[in-house]
């Protein structure tokens, strides 16, 4: 298998040159059955956890690398080695790398932080976690607050027989919801301030829908949580003699937290006429620099964190690669989807791009609301927030002032309803892993859409009534 690698990556390497000038995926010429391996990854990842469950967790890697060559191969058959490289190098240089590198970056600086001291989880201080972790999640991003916060909330609540709610409302909140209100808080908002979104615009527009979302969620969190813990059979509050101040251990952490932002900011705010095109794919100077010190970043952080802290926060590395692993094939095999909707109405998926337009040519902003959200609950809410940001005109300007209210619907589209499932957002599946990984028994990929669909589909159903109509 080894062998069977590394002759796949010569003979590539060896084709670059040839393949330069592959033209681009055409969306609009594809047809439907395209969409199959990625449909087919999604379905793996709802079902075979519930179905097969040994199998998915000793071998989803390679189910995953399964759907992805399933796209992969028709691909360079049907449309040539060119366009596959085109393809495989933008998922990969483009969207996939930056992504998990800056994951792993938060994952790793978030996991050598250990919040110390005797926190009993009751419903008022699980609230009020839930609460901070929403504050956070829009500076420090949702895949930071998430892993800052989702450990010592689990073991906070370890007395606690039903944590599984504490576990869904934390991905409502802090995974999602939280991170709608600056470009640093999900990777939709960040792509509309690379394409000339203002940083602060968000959070004078986005700010009385996310406090509405999160006000409700943290209100309905509290009584669910009361009414759990009054039938918990083990709810038996730990020793008095035995509590211990709340602190910190690997404080150095928030340094390089803080360091993670100021990058992912410089990449923003810094341009640079350096670039390098890779068969097609520009990588600008600021893209690589931010990428390299986040990679910088995380090595730091592995060599200056004491053992004791990791230990002391059960840091692993199976969260990540579980996300890794399954993202790789999600960014794959989403191709040929992003393409197809980027065609516009001259492609397959013509009527959820009509669908968003009045017939008198106005943008209509409870279509753009709900098909932003529906495709961000099963794709990746980033290009997604990208094709409606485009139809909608792709001009700053005008989105920001005159179709404000149609970016507003975009870009809570995306970020809340990527809440809507596991793979809405990467940090909920990071949660999960997270969580699973503690001994809590979470509810499968259509189990937890049980759980979304019956609490935050009813309050976007409100939300629509009261700011998208």
């Amino acid at each position: 298998m080894k062998y069977a690698r590394a002759a796949l990556v010569a003979g590539c390497m060896a084709a670059l040159p040839a393949l330069a000038q592959a033209a681009e995926l055409d969306g609009a010429s594809l047809a439907l059955w395209w969409a199959v391996p990625f449909a087919g990854l999604l379905l793996s990842i709802a079902l075979m956890p519930l179905l097969l469950p040994s199998i998915w967790h000793h071998h989803f890697g390679k189910i995953t690398t399964a759907w992805a060559l399933a796209f992969l191969v028709p691909l360079v058959l049907m449309h040539g080695a060119g366009a596959a490289a085109v393809s495989f190098v933008h998922a990969l240089l483009a969207e996939y790398l930056p992504f998990v590198i800056l994951l792993t970056a938060l994952y790793v600086v978030a996991g050598g932080i250990y919040i110390r001291g005797s926190l009993t989880g009751t419903p008022v201080l699980n609230t009020a976690i839930l609460a901070l972790g929403a504050v956070l999640a829009s500076f420090m991003g949702t895949t930071g607050a998430s892993m800052l916060l989702i450990r010592p909330l689990i073991r906070a609540n370890a007395h606690r027989s039903k944590v599984v709610h504490i576990v869904v409302f934390f991905i409502f909140i802090v995974s999602n919801a939280g991170g709608s209100l600056t470009p640093l808080g999900d990777p939709p908002l960040f792509l509309g301030f690379l394409k000339g979104v203002d940083f602060s615009w968000t959070l004078l527009h986005i700010w009385p829908q996310a406090l509405f979302l999160i006000g409700a969620l943290l209100a309905l969190f509290f009584v669910l949580d009361c009414w759990m813990a009054r039938g918990d059979v083990a709810v038996a509050q730990p020793a008095q003699a035995a509590r211990e101040p709340l602190g910190f251990d690997g404080k150095l952490n928030f340094a390089l937290l803080g360091a993670v932002v100021g990058l992912v900011l410089l990449s923003g705010m810094w341009k640079s006429a350096v670039a390098f095109d890779i068969l097609g794919t520009e990588v600008g100077l600021p893209g690589l620099v931010r990428d390299i010190g986040l990679i910088g970043v995380a090595l730091l952080s592995l060599a200056l964190t004491p053992k004791q802290v990791h230990a002391d926060n059960q840091f692993g590395w199976g969260p990540m690669q579980e996300v890794a692993k399954l993202f790789a094939g999600i960014f794959l095999t989403i191709i040929p989807v992003i393409a197809m909707l980027k065609a516009g109405v001259d492609g397959p998926f013509g009527a959820v791009v009509r669908a968003v337009t009045n017939p008198d040519g106005t943008p209509n902003i409870a279509m753009y609301f709900w098909a932003t959200g529906a495709l961000s609950s099963f794709l990746d809410n980033a290009p997604t927030y990208l094709v409606f940001f485009n139809t909608a005109g792709g001009d700053p300007a005008a989105l920001m002032t005159a179709l404000a209210p149609t970016l507003v619907a975009i870009s809570a589209g995306a970020v809340f309803m990527g809440a809507n499932s596991y793979i809405g957002n990467a940090p909920n599946l990071m949660v999960k892993a997270i969580a699973e990984d503690r001994g809590v028994r979470m509810p499968s990929f259509f189990g937890y859409m049980l759980w979304s669909t019956a609490i935050l589909i009813p309050l976007f159903v409100v939300m629509t009534y009261i700011w998208f109509l």
